[in-house]
């Protein structure tokens, strides 16, 4: 997945709001850690205020989301 794609996806997501939305962004974040490494991760909590949305925390391991 691109860093584009997640994006988008995590913006659907936060336009939904609510509990089962924050596993989404879990494991969007989690393909994402797998693909491109935590500072990828990190840079989307921080661009997209994800601590703000969903308590999501920079330097938070995701890459065992969903396996």
């Amino acid at each position: 997945m691109t860093l584009d794609k997640a994006r988008e996806l995590i913006r659907v997501q936060l336009s939904f709001g609510g509990g089962y939305n924050r596993n989404a962004v879990r494991l969007i974040l989690a393909e994402i850690s797998n693909q491109h490494g935590q500072p990828a991760v990190d840079q989307l909590i921080r661009e997209l205020d994800l601590a703000e949305s969903f308590g999501l925390t920079e330097g938070t391991d995701f890459s065992r989301v969903g396996r």
